[in-house]
């Protein structure tokens, strides 16, 4: 049994918190149109100050923009000229920024080397609870993007939010749909299993997610999903060092991005990888870093990106290249 953990050393550009959906459990957003953009100017200030840190994949994590608003085509355009830059500066992106149209998805493929979307879960049941003001968490709506990611060829993040009112059984139909449309396309990389942890933002009284709980759903995932698909637990919301080591038992293999502030739990700093490396050491396992996409998914990657990634794969000497 392989002893490797993988991490990607991330940084999270926002560039706006504002969010049409009221999710309940929200540490993030803030009302539409009282977040200012962030401006291409700064940007390319901060992305120049990363030079030299270690940061390999810039994650433009968004707030959402209905569809059908006036702003939306502009919102949308300040996402891929981030995106834009951070690949001319030398970085990979990955985009994360809500249901995407077809057409914004396939734009958007241009610029990332990777995107991502939580399906969270995909019981109907929780429209009238937690997601009661959040139209984009419509299940019909995310799973949709895993199948235009699979058409589209883009190699996609995924995952479940654990502990806003689903059962078990609600778990394991989300895992099987994953797994199902992974058989199909082939494109899902990693399934994040994620525990609620509560937040100082948050209206929902929900409590956090038990650790023991979260080692049952990672062996249940790991038995459900195809065994190319690589289960992520974050190590910022499993702080219990027995708990992070009994997941990676269990079958979890990558710890995601690791950075500065994690912008969706921001009560939950992430750990710096060297102390991770310190607890999965005397167990046995090696923490090494990733790049945002996976070997396997390379030759999908436009010219320009496929360059990228050869460079950066070259610079890390990643152990994944040798599989």
């Amino acid at each position: 049994m392989s002893r490797i953990v993988t991490y990607s050393s991330a940084y999270t550009v926002v560039p706006t918190y504002e969010c049409f959906n009221r999710c309940t459990y929200c540490n993030f957003r803030v009302d539409p149109q009282q977040s200012p953009w962030l401006e291409l100017s700064d940007a390319q200030r901060l992305l120049k100050s990363l030079h030299g840190t270690g940061m390999i994949e810039i994650l433009i994590l968004s707030g959402e923009v209905h569809s059908q608003s006036s702003r939306r085509q502009a919102w949308f355009e300040r996402i891929y000229n981030l995106c834009e830059l951070a690949l001319s500066l030398g970085f990979l992106p990955h985009t994360n920024a809500g249901p995407l149209s077809l057409e914004e998805m396939a734009t958007l493929k241009t610029v990332n080397v990777s995107m991502g979307l939580m399906l969270e879960q995909l019981t109907p049941k929780l429209m009238q609870t937690v997601h009661r003001h959040a139209p984009s968490k419509v299940p019909e709506c995310r799973l949709q993007q895993l199948q235009w990611a699979g058409e589209l060829q883009i190699p996609f993040t995924t995952g479940l939010l654990l502990g806003i009112g689903e059962t078990l059984d609600d778990c394991e139909e989300t895992l099987q749909a994953i797994a199902d449309i992974h058989r199909r396309w082939g494109h899902i990389q990693e399934v994040i299993l994620q525990p609620h942890s509560p937040g100082t933002q948050q209206t929902w009284e929900g409590s956090a997610f038990s650790v023991h709980r979260l080692i049952e759903v990672v062996k249940i995932a790991r038995q459900i999903l195809p065994a190319e698909v690589v289960l992520q637990i974050p190590p910022n919301l499993v702080q219990e060092p027995a708990a992070l080591l009994a997941c990676l038992e269990a079958g979890a293999r990558d710890l995601g991005g690791i950075g500065p502030r994690d912008e969706v739990n921001p009560d939950y700093p992430h750990p710096h990888h060297q102390q991770l490396s310190e607890i999965l050491k005397p167990a046995g396992w090696q923490l090494v870093p990733r790049l945002p996409v996976y070997p396997q998914y390379d030759s999908w990657l436009q010219g320009r990106l496929q360059d990228a990634v050869k460079q950066w794969r070259s610079a890390i000497n990643n152990p994944l290249t040798r599989n």
